[in-house]
């Protein structure tokens, strides 16, 4: 196995796969149903390999997504059901749902909304680490629905399909915390990884308008809507676009506490507000 293993990675790294050992790793333990940790214990014993595994090195060479290949995604301390048609979640999203964790740990039965929820990572990470909260998900997309379902059915996340610009008006000024994680990709701009680019749903990329900001202004307006007085928004977006919703945010009215946040790598990685008392309630009065 382990000269398999070696093959891969070579394989995987001549084809430009960032993390070449890691996958090839990952794709074994995959088919063997097992840990990283007992793939390399078995590798040294000269196990043999699983069957199926050249053909998904060669599919992973094509740079489709190794989590579409094990139809599984870590984030924080869950495992995510993912394939096409759903934006597969990535680390640096983590910080966002950390910034909400926090905010919301100690309030008694936080109510939380994740705007544009796709897989339901955030919506499903903030269930499970923050105990009694009462957690909402929306979500435009049919497919992500039916990836986010089975996601957050376990964490008792209450999915919704809705536009993110319009969802639950029955819920004004009921929530402790908004946040969303929009598409926010300029209409010009074309990500550099074929993962993305060739994988990942447009719906879930593109923000709309030539800066790409369409859809992270309504989730703020969606937000100025949705918080009680006092209540925190977080919102993630582009490193380039932080000053942009900075400013956004702070000429909207009703906002204080406009905070960039940066992620693991140093990125400003996302924005956070609190809501002011007597700000701004309707879409139509935050614009």
């Amino acid at each position: 196995m382990e000269e398999a293993l070696r093959a891969a990675e070579r394989q995987l790294r001549d084809a430009g796969v960032p993390s070449p050992r890691v996958d090839a790793e990952l794709l074994a333990a995959h088919l063997l149903g097992v840990s990283r940790g007992r793939l390399r214990a078995l590798a040294l014993t000269g196990a043999p390999v699983p069957e199926g595994y050249t053909a998904l090195v060669d599919e992973r060479a094509r740079r489709v997504p190794l989590q579409h290949l094990t139809g599984r995604a870590s984030f924080r301390r869950i495992e995510l059901s993912v394939g096409p048609g759903v934006f597969v979640p990535r680390p640096e999203t983590e910080t966002v749902a950390q910034l909400v964790i926090d905010r919301a740990t100690g309030l008694d039965e936080p109510r939380i909304v994740d705007l544009g929820t796709g897989s339901g990572a955030i919506a499903a990470a903030v269930a499970d680490e923050v105990p009694g909260a009462v957690v909402f998900a929306v979500e435009l997309s049919d497919l992500a629905l039916a990836w986010a379902g089975p996601n957050l059915e376990p964490f008792g996340v209450h999915l919704v399909q809705g536009d993110l610009a319009t969802a639950l008006p029955e819920h004004d000024g009921s929530f402790d915390v908004v946040v969303s994680n929009p598409p926010y990709i300029p209409a010009d701009a074309v990500p550099l990884d074929p993962e993305v680019a060739e994988h990942d749903p447009r719906m879930a990329l593109y923000g709309g308008g030539s800066d790409g900001m369409d859809l992270p202004r309504a989730a703020a307006r969606s937000a100025a809507r949705l918080l009680r007085p006092g209540g925190y928004f977080v919102m993630e977006h582009a490193e380039v676009q932080a000053p942009w919703i900075a400013a956004f945010l702070g000429q909207t009215g009703g906002w204080s506490a406009v905070t960039t946040h940066q992620d693991l790598g140093g990125r400003d990685r996302a924005t956070s507000a609190v809501r002011a008392a007597g700000g701004p309630t309707t879409t139509e009065e935050a614009r």
